[in-house]
């Protein structure tokens, strides 16, 4: 039989807030918490926005002043909402009222004698265009004259159209959190959300490490833009223009296969195995679909699963707002009849919409393969059996919609029914949308959903849209959809479309249940989920995720009598984990960066026929000498 691939640990950030233990899932469902819960929530979001800083004893404000939790939330409670979730773009990231860019101006002298002007010797250019005339001056400057006429770059600014954004809580900074000099801000997510998902797993990572050998651990994780802010390819692309050097670091800063390498090297030390897989906004199920098939076949026993996108950027915006994608401050005040955008309700899935919100984020999953997780005694948060791929074949343009969805999630459906039992998938499954709040989107992915029920005999099927909430986040889009799921799983709620007043009438409905408030599922338990998205140039992708009450049957079916003491052994798991939480939650941020520590010695790296040791490891790496062609030689 084959290893099933079960979730350990998740953890990361987005517009909502910190991943782990459950808090960005809360955040989009508050009002449906109970008020401990919504007290909890608020507070651990105080304090990651570093409205409040926990002393050990009580919360101080940045003022000195005492408060208990409760006081919290009277005082920061307002902040808190304000700050998280989609929102105006803030200007700790970039002003969008002021973009600086360039002007291009043709200068002509009035007179006729063309045009002089003085420069220093460190403005002047290293090549002198022809037409110009320079003559030395007193103090190191120089005299240039112009015949006829010149072209000037004139330093200007622009207001971006779209103002909107799934930006990270207000007040919560990634590069203070550790010594993140140079590090684009993609980076700097990636290095804090595999730190937050391998603590949120409660196995010390050197306990699982010395488990497994060293090839048998995998790091599926990518971006699709690269990393794009000034540290990374931003920079790079823009020095030259703006005047200025190019740096050593932003070339490899900027490649979209870092945040893998990243983990490998300064959070996990791992000489395993690596993959950067892209598929556009599909990415994140990319990189999770060749990590189940590695668990699965049982080349790999433990992966960490993910990505980092930092694409809030006046670049990345414009690009997306001149595609016609993005929802832009004039059309959302077009479908409002109002004269000032709602910023906060810019992203409307499956409502009337005028394009998707970039949000930026990093998300991780920690996953195992079933065995290794009972002998560690892991608590288990959910499974992925499969995730399906499908491109749409011929199109007559690369960002529409094509047929390949239909393959994917109609391959998923039916791969559930399989594992779990049709009657499971038809009463006790729900999806999770790709839901980017464009116009097109909403027909095409809806109709997909209807179809499938129709065909499946699926009926009233809960749908919602991490979208709504948080962004777009590009390639970490389903990873948000992914540990929403989880919290659904957890709390029994399936978060309301909530940025949405009604769904537009040309959304397909007739099978479909699209909740306009938070739907309380706790009288017919979710025990699997599907995942959907879609990406540009025709990459759907879609997952099946069962709960962690499913996997726990299907563990005992497969392992009986010895459930009891892997339970028992869960519980230390759950302690530990909840003592991670707690500090998570009192806004302490631990980041794995293990930069220059524990070198391997090359030299002392033993090779023999059948395996190779590599110094630091707990086990060897053993070579496969089983022919799988045996019979064709």
């Amino acid at each position: 039989m084959q290893a099933l691939p079960v979730i350990v640990g998740f953890g990361g950030y987005n517009a909502a807030g910190r991943s782990s233990s459950h808090q960005a899932f809360r955040r989009t469902v508050l009002e449906s918490l109970s008020k401990d819960e919504q007290q909890k929530t608020i507070v651990g979001l105080a304090c990651l926005m570093t409205l409040v800083a926990w002393d050990g004893e009580c919360y101080r404000d940045i003022d000195n002043n005492v408060h208990n939790a409760e006081q919290v939330v009277d005082t920061f409670g307002d902040r808190v909402l304000e700050g998280t979730l989609i929102r105006r773009l803030e200007d700790s990231l970039f002003d969008p009222k002021k973009i600086y860019g360039h002007k291009r101006v043709h200068l002509e002298a009035l007179n006729g004698d063309g045009i002089t002007f003085k420069l220093s010797k460190r403005e002047l250019p290293s090549s002198i265009p022809d037409h110009w005339d320079v003559k030395p001056l007193d103090g190191g400057s120089f005299e240039v004259h112009i015949h006829g006429a010149g072209e000037f770059l004139v330093p200007t600014y622009s207001e971006q159209e779209a103002k909107s954004a799934g930006q990270l809580p207000s007040g919560f900074d990634p590069a203070t959190q550790y010594n993140s000099r140079f590090h684009p801000r993609g980076l700097q997510l990636a290095l804090l959300g595999a730190s937050d998902a391998l603590s949120s797993v409660g196995i010390p990572w050197e306990t699982i490490a010395a488990s497994v050998q060293p090839d048998e651990v995998g790091v599926y994780c990518t971006s699709i833009m690269g990393q794009v802010t000034k540290d990374g390819l931003g920079g790079l692309l823009q020095a030259r223009l703006k005047g200025e050097r190019t740096t050593s670091k932003q070339y490899a800063m900027a490649l979209n296969s870092m945040p893998a390498d990243f983990i490998n090297a300064y959070v996990l030390g791992s000489v395993g195995h690596t993959a950067a897989i892209t598929g556009a906004c599909a990415s994140f199920l990319y990189v999770l679909q060749a990590a189940i098939q590695d668990i699965r076949s049982g080349r790999r026993r433990v992966a960490v699963v993910g990505s980092a996108e930092a694409g809030l950027t006046p670049e990345i915006m414009e690009g997306f707002t001149n595609m016609g994608a993005l929802g832009t401050d004039i059309n959302l005040c077009k479908l409002d009849g109002t004269d000032v955008p709602d910023w906060r309700r810019a992203s409307r899935p499956f409502g009337e919409n005028c394009g998707f919100t970039i949000g930026e984020g990093a998300q991780y999953t920690v996953l195992m393969d079933d065995a290794l997780a009972m002998e560690l005694g892991a608590d288990i948060h959910g499974a992925v059996p499969d995730v399906f791929i499908n491109a749409d074949g011929i199109k007559k343009s690369i960002s529409a919609p094509g047929a390949g969805n239909y393959v994917s999630f109609s391959k998923a459906v039916a791969s559930a029914m399989t594992v779990v039992g049709e009657e499971t998938v038809r009463q006790h499954s729900f999806i999770h949308a790709h839901g980017s709040s464009t116009p097109a989107n909403r027909v095409t992915e809806s109709e997909i959903f209807d179809r499938v029920a129709e065909a499946f005999d699926i009926h009233d099927w809960p749908v919602t849209a991490a979208k709504a909430y948080v962004g777009h986040s590009l390639a970490g889009a389903s990873g948000d959809q992914l540990i929403f799921t989880l919290g659904t799983f957890k709390y029994d709620l399936i978060p309301g479309i909530k940025t949405v007043d009604k769904i537009a009438g040309d959304v397909a409905q007739k099978n479909m249940l699209f909740p306009l408030q938070d739907l309380d599922v706790s009288d017919r338990k979710m025990d699997v989920a599907f995942i959907n998205s879609k990406g540009f140039g025709g990459n759907n992708a879609t997952a099946v995720v069962l709960s962690p009450s499913k996997v726990e049957e299907m563990l005992s079916s497969r392992y009986g009598a010895a459930m009891p003491d892997y339970q028992q052994r869960r519980e230390q798991t759950r302690r530990v984990a909840e003592g991670y939480a707690h500090k998570a939650n009192n806004g302490e941020v631990q980041v794995v960066y293990r930069f220059g520590e524990s070198l391997i010695d090359e030299g002392e790296i033993d090779i023999s026929c059948d395996r190779i040791h590599m110094p630091g490891y707990e086990q060897d790496v053993v070579f496969e000498k089983v022919n799988p062609w045996e019979d064709m030689s």
